[in-house]
């Protein structure tokens, strides 16, 4: 009997971030993954123009 030999690769789960941004002119909020869709990157109303949305988190650093 032969035997069939299978090497199982595990693939490790690579972690994607959902980067927002906003449109400078109307302010419509649009995700990253949104925008590789489409063939050029241009918001709804025509500007092509975007800004990073931050997060609303907002970090402290202990003065020593």
């Amino acid at each position: 009997m032969a035997e069939e030999i299978t090497d199982e690769i595990e693939e490790t789960p690579v972690e994607t971030f959902d980067v927002n941004y906003a449109c400078l002119r109307c302010g419509t909020i649009v995700s990253n993954t949104e925008l590789s869709r489409l063939p050029e990157i241009k918001c709804i109303c025509g500007f092509r123009v975007f800004t990073k949305v931050r997060p609303p988190v907002v970090k402290t650093v202990k003065a020593i």
